[in-house]
């Protein structure tokens, strides 16, 4: 660590970053066990040097920024972080500070920590109130309509004091996590990164709708304020909130350090256990009173730490590596390990990332690796420690669930089937399909892919014209027979839908609903389409030679021809339905800014289309012109200093409506 003032601020700013990162966008970029460690090593800085600290240092706030998405909640009780501290002798010097401190008889109550998002919550004359998360430990965001769908939190208590405000954790149960990621895999969109994150970002969205899909729950561990009611401990305050109804945190009475420790140590090895995510455990004064004599720092209460468990890292043996494909084609590595425990589970798997992982660590079947599990719930491969193989492991050239060929993807490290009819895909291949930019089939989302799948009854997109009323009602989880009928007439009538949308369907690389129109104005059938070479299809504007060769590397595969056979076979259009009414646009793009008052973005987009044009989504020198409704953007700004005229609703109305030019004679 570079110890001089550069060092220091640079130290400072890396830590506002990582902050910035993990309280405001919910998305960590080290683990905590990281960037307590850096935060640790600037106290030290600033316990050395207290010239050097910055009122915008780390040390000197707690938690993130408000946002102003919400409106701000001011705690009439700050909530406070806590001293972290990392060994067991930093937990027994905590204790005996205290006994030092104090000359009555004390005790201590020892919790697992929680790892998600805190929150205070409100309650008069027994009914909710509001709710707030954190935010700088000052002033909060009101969530109280996301905390509303929280289940766990109870929305009337039982013989409360008449207006109390509680302290608790919102988590995103394992099992939730999983189930939801699995929900975005089908979906074809990003994971989560991790349940705390997951939490975060659910309870700060601004539709609640949005938030109660996401099944959060609630533990809460500490009473902030509480009128007409009196405590003497805060192992009392846990069973009061307990008989409210509230969810209370695990708590052990502890009056020893070793009490503590050992507590600690035990909450460490049950925590597969828990249905949430902890970092750590707490060791807390149990006398309030004590507390209230003895205060707090500028951040931190002097009568509690939080115990942060180190990431376990342990070696093990690669027996096996295996290559899984996911719901959107990706190949990924996992190593089969001989069985380690690491952070209370039996671990016989660890992720290898990608190709470029494995050979820059040059792991291979036979190697002993260190494995570590922090914070993340699958455990990952770190380094070699024993290499006892040759060489680094080979992706495989084709495949493992269809033997389609694979490829890399160009700008990026993934390397991904391009199988159509790939097993491991079906479920978000058959969910885009039917997706409203694809065919567009209405009652035919992702939970009941899900449905008819697990019935057997389809396992490629071409065997959805293949269902018939009498196969769905019954076999299918609540799917009576008007739902049923609705969804064969749905599927009858995408059948129609035309070239553009088929072609989008199918999935290709590089070929979204933009990329399909273009090629179905170009050619009238499917048919001819699959006879073009690359050399023809790079001829068209916006198909480069890399769209070109996913195109005719996917006519190519068995796979794909036996889809195309199958839907023909089904009376599914192979014909364009993307006329031009002429080519008054040819050659020339629009970008759109601001709100139109006739026309949703969709739709002008659609007219410029159909008019030859090309729409973009930024401007530059080869803009033709910029469409300005209400409230435009930076693009006009930008738009008048490069001189791109700049149209209004009325003139682009004049430009659509008017007679097209009058083509020459031959």
């Amino acid at each position: 660590m570079d110890y001089t003032i550069e060092g220091y601020n640079a130290l400072v700013e890396k830590l506002l970053a990582l902050s910035v990162a993990y309280y405001d966008n919910d998305a960590p970029l080290v683990s905590d066990f990281e960037y307590d460690r850096m935060n640790n090593e600037l106290k030290r800085m600033e316990a050395e040097h207290p010239e050097w600290i910055r009122p915008d240092s780390p040390t000197q706030h707690v938690g993130g920024h408000v946002s102003e998405a919400f409106a701000p909640v001011s705690h009439e009780v700050p909530l406070e972080s806590l001293q972290d501290v990392f060994s067991f002798e930093e937990v027994s010097a905590f204790v005996e500070k205290m006994d030092g401190a104090l000359s009555q008889p004390h005790d201590y109550v020892t919790e697992p920590k929680i790892d998600g998002l805190s929150v205070a919550v409100e309650y008069r004359d027994g009914v909710f109130f509001r709710g707030a998360t954190r935010g700088n430990g000052e002033v909060g965001e009101d969530v109280t309509e996301n905390l509303r769908t929280v289940r766990s939190l109870p929305k009337k208590l039982k013989n409360a004091p008449r207006r109390i405000i509680v302290r608790g954790e919102v988590y995103m149960s394992h099992e939730t996590f999983q189930t939801i990621n699995a929900r975005r895999e089908i979906e074809g969109q990003p994971p989560l990164a991790n349940p705390r994150n997951a939490a975060a970002g659910s309870l700060r969205q601004q539709d609640p709708t949005v938030c109660a899909q996401r099944m959060l729950d609630i533990i809460c561990f500490n009473i902030q304020l509480a009128e007409g009611a009196s405590y003497s401990t805060h192992y009392e305050t846990l069973e009061a909130l307990e008989a409210m109804g509230f969810p209370v945190v695990a708590h052990t009475l502890c009056k020893t350090p070793k009490e503590c420790t050992d507590t600690i140590t035990a909450i460490g090895e049950g925590r597969e256990g828990y249905p949430f995510d902890i970092d750590g455990a707490v060791v807390k004064l149990n006398g309030l009173s004590q507390r209230e004599m003895l205060g707090s720092t500028a951040k931190y209460p002097r009568w509690a730490v939080a115990y942060k468990y180190p990431p376990e890292k342990k070696p093990s043996r690669v027996v096996d590596i295996l290559i899984q494909v996911g719901r959107t084609g990706v190949l990924t590595p996992k190593a089969v390990i001989e069985p380690i425990r690491l952070a209370g589970t039996t671990v016989t798997n660890a992720t290898l990332h990608n190709q470029d992982f494995i050979e820059n660590m040059g792991v291979n079947v036979g190697d002993t690796v260190l494995v570590q599990k922090a914070g993340e719930i699958i455990p990952e491969v770190l380094e070699v420690v024993k290499k006892e193989s040759s060489g680094a492991f080979r992706f495989p050239d084709i495949c493992p669930a269809c033997g389609a060929p694979v490829v890399r993807d160009e700008d990026g490290a993934a390397i991904r089937c391009t199988g159509a009819e790939c097993p491991a895909q079906r479920l978000r291949s058959i969910v885009h399909f039917a997706s409203k930019d694809a065919m567009d089939i209405d009652g035919l989302g992702p939970a009941v892919v899900e449905a008819l799948d697990k019935a057997g009854l389809i396992r490629t997109p071409a065997e959805l014209y293949y269902l018939e009323v009498k196969s769905l009602v019954g076999p299918v989880d609540r799917m009576g027979k008007k739902s049923a009928e609705k969804l064969i007439a749905n599927l009858e009538q995408s059948k129609q839908r035309g070239l553009a949308r088929l072609l989008c369907a199918f999935g290709i690389r590089q070929v979204g609903s933009k990329a399909a129109k273009v090629l179905a104005r170009h050619f009238s059938t499917l048919d001819e389409l699959m006879a073009a070479t690359e050399e023809q299809l790079t001829v068209i504007d916006d198909v480069g030679p890399i769209t070109a060769k996913y195109l005719t590397d996917w006519f190519a595969a068995d796979q794909s021809q036996d889809l195309i056979r199958r839907l023909r076979e089904a009376g599914v259009s192979f014909e364009s339905r993307e006329e031009i009414a002429d080519d008054r646009f040819a050659g020339k793009t629009f970008v759109l800014t601001g709100t139109l008052e006739h026309y949703t973005r969709a739709e002008a987009e659609e007219i410029i289309e159909r008019f030859g044009g090309k729409a973009s989504g930024s401007v530059s020198q080869k803009t033709s012109y910029v469409l300005a409704g209400a409230n435009p953007g930076s693009k006009l700004t930008k738009a008048e200093s490069l001189e791109v005229p700049i149209l209004s609703e009325e003139d682009f109305e004049k430009m659509i409506q008017s007679k097209p030019p009058a083509k020459p004679e031959a």
